[in-house]
């Protein structure tokens, strides 16, 4: 009979993770390669597209806004419609954004299909509520998601690692063919397409009700003010007004939170927001997106800055970049892959504090320390430490503090939130960058950011992610964590 019980709940555990996790596992896989793959080429874009090394901010900000936009919307319709379904139509509009960055010519079109691109940002959340959706009904669902959570995250970091080492020798190699360099990952996103069409199975669960249209146009057209008050400011230097145009995007958020409060089935439920589990998970996402969206950039055409020019950064080539990336992301799978079992031996809410302090830590040691490639590895490992734990933590731990068919809708919140964070601090650091950048030696302007604007960026992204940690000593101790549950006499003797 124990024998029994023992096969009976590891096959259950077995199945879930064999089964539809396997399949998820490939999916994001390649959302890891998405990422990480043009990080060690940015420089090489930005040349290609003729601007800057600060404009490259102003397409992590553009993909990070729209993204902010359709993770709600495409969260909801999976919640209503099939979370598979929208997976899918998802990873078909990103297979066919992919390809149109590699043809694009102009920056206003790579920037628009580099927004579109996006799109697979929805991935996790609704493979998070597909694996919720299996688990549920079973003993132990918290901790399952977890688990199988902590397995599509590590994925997703592996897929980083491959794309960013994968991106920057094949740029060294193909450098004179971006445009050959840039459709490969296309190869790989028509393959989700395919797995999640004939191999991942649908969701059960269904909710009633609509999409808030009124409530995705408020937002849009909050993030657009914003946003577009922050891109004024670099175009007009030292002009007030753009400044202004961004105060009033923030202050339309009052009015957005009103009308979300009124509604019977709203685009972000802010009432989901009031439990005291929830708020500080979504305000950590937040926070922690200024630091894991925002900076990868700013890390990328830093390394690439040759100092023997501007008199600092570490000079290294596109391949040597990738290297770098890779071991950031390597960080990350380890933070990731770990999570779980760290959770067990302490709790959820601490090992969110931890992760938390980790990537603050590392990020402030950056600004004393960014002198050598030794330096800034050691530091980049810290913070990637704490970064993989809280990709991976983050939404799981908004899907165990969320009501019945809200799973989506509050995982899907998670990455909102994480976007809206990446997105405003890519902005800010476009300009940032773009400030102080000093001349040549022949009086000419300089391709580089500024080293005040590297700095900065630094120390927003160390501040906010400490922020995160103070944010999360409010959640009750025993959050996220499955109840406890008196073993049997059969269980004891297992």
């Amino acid at each position: 009979m124990a024998t029994t019980g023992t096969a009976r709940r590891t096959g259950r555990i077995a199945g879930i993770g064999g089964g539809l996790v396997g399949y998820l596992v490939f999916v994001e896989f390649t959302s890891g390669v998405l990422q990480g793959y043009y990080i060690p080429l940015l420089t090489d874009i930005a040349r290609y597209l003729g601007v800057n090394d600060a404009d490259v901010n102003w397409l992590e900000a553009a993909q990070l806004m729209l993204s902010a936009i359709a993770v709600p919307v495409l969260a909801k319709l999976g919640d209503l419609h099939g979370h598979r379904r929208v997976l899918l139509w998802s990873a078909v509009a990103t297979a066919l954004a992919t390809v149109a960055l590699a043809f694009a010519t102009s920056f206003p079109v790579f920037l628009v299909a580099w927004a579109l691109q996006g799109l697979y940002v929805v991935w996790l959340p609704l493979q998070v509520a597909l694996i919720w959706d299996r688990s549920r009904r079973t003993p132990g669902a918290a901790g399952q998601t977890r688990r199988a959570t902590g397995l599509i995250v590590a994925a997703l970091q592996a897929g980083a690692i491959a794309g960013a080492l994968g991106g920057g020798q094949i740029g060294q190699s193909l450098g004179d063919h971006l445009w050959l360099v840039l459709v490969l990952p296309a190869v790989l996103v028509v393959g989700v397409c395919l797995v999640v069409a004939f191999r991942v199975p649908e969701s059960e669960d269904r909710t009633g009700g609509t999409v808030d249209a009124t409530g995705v146009a408020l937002l849009s057209v909050i993030l657009l003010v914003i946003t577009g008050g922050l891109s004024f400011v670099r175009l007009n230097e030292g002009a007030l007004w753009p400044w202004a145009v961004a105060a009033v995007g923030i202050l339309l958020v009052v009015p957005f939170v009103a009308y979300e409060l009124r509604q019977d089935d709203p685009l972000v439920d802010f009432r989901v927001l009031r439990s005291p589990a929830m708020w500080p998970v979504q305000l950590t996402a937040g926070l922690f997106g200024v630091s894991v969206l925002g900076a990868q950039g700013p890390l990328s055409t830093y390394a690439r800055t040759d100092p023997a020019v501007y008199g600092y950064g570490l000079g290294l080539s596109t391949s040597e970049v990738s290297v770098v990336i890779g071991a950031y992301v390597i960080s990350m799978l380890v933070g990731a892959s770990q999570f779980s079992r760290v959770s067990r031996r302490t709790t959820p809410r601490s090992t969110l504090i931890g992760a938390a302090t980790l990537t603050g830590t590392g990020y402030l040691l950056l600004v004393p320390f960014h002198d050598t490639l030794a330096q800034m590895l050691s530091c980049i490992a810290i913070a990637g430490l704490g970064s993989g734990a809280l990709v991976a933590a983050l939404p799981a731990a908004a899907a165990a503090a969320a009501p019945v068919g809200r799973t989506a809708v509050a995982t899907g919140l998670t990455n909102t939130t994480k976007v809206i964070g990446g997105s405003f601090a890519s902005a800010a650091f476009a300009i940032a960058l773009a400030s102080n950048v000093p001349l040549l030696a022949d009086g000419s302007a300089g391709t580089a950011g500024s080293l005040s604007g590297y700095i900065t960026v630094w120390v927003i992204c160390g501040t906010t992610a400490l922020l995160a940690a103070l944010a999360l000593l409010v959640v009750p101790k025993l959050a996220f964590s499955d109840p406890a549950v008196p073993e049997t006499a059969e269980e004891s003797r297992a």
